[in-house]
């Protein structure tokens, strides 16, 4: 198997996964989900560590104190998606192979 193909593979996953977390989050957040309901509380937990290097950079926005706004989260899953462009980017980089020259 190329292993070219199995690491953008694995990283496109992993992206996937942190950026559905976050998604949820966002929108579990925004219609003011129970933060008590397990479902909700493991998301919350999940979803904080990745949220933790951007929390604050923006203000929560709270609407009827329910609705939670977090712009954090949009930024978050924004520089996660150029982080992801960018390694995939480098990772293309380094794995394409280059042509050889042949001497005449």
């Amino acid at each position: 198997m190329n292993i070219k193909y199995l690491t953008s593979n694995l990283l496109n996953a992993f992206f996937v996964l942190v950026e559905s977390f976050l998604a949820i989050r966002f929108i579990l957040k925004l219609f003011g989900a129970n933060a008590a309901n397990g479902f909700v509380n493991w998301v919350y937990e999940m979803s904080g560590s990745l949220l933790e290097p951007f929390r604050e950079v923006f203000p929560t926005q709270v609407f009827h104190n329910t609705f939670v706004l977090e712009f954090s989260t949009i930024f978050a899953m924004v520089v996660y998606s150029i982080a992801a462009l960018l390694i995939m980017s480098f990772l293309d980089i380094i794995t394409t192979p280059t042509p050889v020259k042949s001497k005449k």
